[in-house]
């Protein structure tokens, strides 16, 4: 059962959800669903629905940051030169609903 908070959180989120391109159907969001990952969210879009989600359910929003999400990776032209891989959290519609009814962000 949805309640009334992860209803209004699905809906904040569609926008950003899209759309595929021959078939006209809205991407499925669960609590599961990784806004990075499986909508291919950016850095820009994120930070706009983030600031959304903070006021819309006044949520405090702690030491949310951003760049924990979408972090800076580092790129070398060189071929040989090999860098480590960044560990980026998941980012999921389930935070968003757990932090709304918390009324501050719980994953700092």
């Amino acid at each position: 059962m949805v309640d009334n908070v992860e209803h209004q959180i699905y809906e904040l989120i569609r926008p950003y959800a899209g759309t595929y391109i021959f078939n006209i159907r809205k991407v499925e969001l669960n609590r599961d669903t990784d806004l990075k990952s499986d909508l291919s969210i950016d850095e820009l879009e994120a930070e706009d629905l983030m600031n959304d989600f903070f006021n819309k359910f006044n949520v405090d929003k702690g030491k949310f940051n951003i760049q924990t999400y979408f972090p800076d990776i580092p790129f070398s032209l060189n071929p040989f030169r090999k860098t480590e891989p960044v560990s980026v959290p998941a980012f999921t519609i389930n935070m968003l609903i757990e932090s709304a009814k918390a009324g501050k962000w719980l994953f700092d």
